[in-house]
């Protein structure tokens, strides 16, 4: 063996050695799915098709998804109701002469600022405690002025009322203009409360609208809330209106364009539309026959029968070369807290490695081209 060969093969040995730690930004598939062909895996691997999507959407949510529940609109009247706490001006006529509530230079006299108490009554001079919540003004003023009648026969009531916290409701952020607003009716709905607030802030890319209700909390999409006037629920009085950021996000690794925690920007992102909001895959390095989603589910998830799985942690597979890969990957969603991992592609350590074998041989080369000058 000439000293030539010995050289090529010492470089060729080195380069292979070199070769077995080369940096790389991301794992191989095969590297990541070594341990299902054990005989205890601690995972469990579900390519997926458009054969078994229909299996998989029935599978429980997990991470930070949200099952949202909302309560839909309903028919209240298109009247205004007096609450507790609200303000009643009553202003009584009466042009009788000697009359107990005027006197000879005015027809009228005005009691103003009669607050609702927490029984619903006000007083009345010379009628004493009149119940006039849960009526219209209408009906308050009919009433009062019946009971009237029976002290000053000729009077005539008319009433104003200035909603209270009792006929209100509050929007509490995430709008242009927060604040405590007066309920015009019980037929207030919550996309008028919003538009009187001045509408959601535009900082907000994928916004949550949450409702307080007593004990309850209810939370819809606004994308979802705008998209249907059935979901245009009808407020009660002190509810709590709150528009928030969605806080779900899941993350991208690997050979993609970013590897980062990335926010949904919508109420529900499929695989495909993930690929993209990590900036697709990296031409150089990623294997698109090597997309993996893993997701952790909870003990109480695991089935036996495969209407579910069978493992706590799951890796879906998606094989984008193909059109069956892509249509699944289409039709999957992508949950809360899901890791989105873009394989390296096997070529590309391949290529590397020739790439240093023939610069290791051309730098063979210079040295016995110089050496034979000697």
């Amino acid at each position: 063996m000439t000293n030539q060969v010995r050289r090529i093969a010492a470089l060729f040995a080195l380069v292979l050695l070199a070769a077995c730690s080369l940096p790389r930004g991301a794992a191989l598939q095969s590297e990541v799915l070594s341990e299902q062909n054990s005989q205890t895996p601690t995972f469990q691997v579900v390519p997926v098709t458009r054969a078994n999507m229909a299996a998989i959407e029935t599978w429980p949510a997990t991470g930070g998804f949200r099952s949202f529940s909302w309560v839909g609109k309903t028919g209240a009247p298109d009247t205004t109701m007096i609450a507790t706490g609200d303000m009643i001006d009553l202003t009584i006529y009466d042009a009788e002469e000697n009359s107990l509530l005027t006197n000879a230079a005015e027809t009228s006299t005005r009691l103003q600022g009669l607050e609702v108490d927490n029984n619903g009554m006000i007083f009345v001079p010379y009628v004493n405690n009149v119940r006039v919540a849960g009526l219209s003004p209408s009906g308050a003023r009919q009433t009062i002025q019946r009971q009237m009648e029976v002290v000053v026969p000729s009077a005539q009531v008319l009433l104003t009322v200035q909603e209270g916290q009792g006929n209100s409701v509050d929007l509490a952020g995430g709008v242009a203009r927060p604040g405590t607003y007066p309920m015009p009716s019980r037929n207030y709905s919550i996309m008028s409360l919003i538009s009187a607030g001045g509408g959601i802030v535009n900082a907000f890319e994928n916004p949550v609208v949450k409702l307080l209700r007593g004990g309850s909390t209810y939370e819809i999409f606004a994308k979802d809330l705008f998209s249907s006037g059935a979901r245009n629920t009808t407020l009660r009085p002190r509810d709590i209106v709150v528009v928030d950021e969605d806080d779900r996000t899941f993350t991208a690794l690997g050979a993609s364009g970013t590897e980062d925690l990335i926010s949904f920007p919508k109420p529900r992102v499929s695989a495909i539309e993930a690929m993209a909001l990590m900036r697709g895959l990296q031409d150089s390095r990623a294997d698109p026959q090597g997309v993996l989603v893993l997701r952790e589910y909870s003990s109480a998830a695991l089935r036996a029968d495969g209407t579910g799985p069978n493992r706590r942690q799951v890796i879906f597979a998606f094989d984008l070369t193909s059109a069956d890969g892509l249509f699944a990957a289409r039709n999957f969603n992508i949950f809360p807290d899901d890791t989105v991992l873009a394989t390296e592609s096997p070529v590309t350590r391949t290529q590397t490695i020739f790439s240093l074998f023939g610069s290791a041989l051309g730098l063979t080369r210079q040295v016995s081209t110089t050496a034979s000058g000697i």
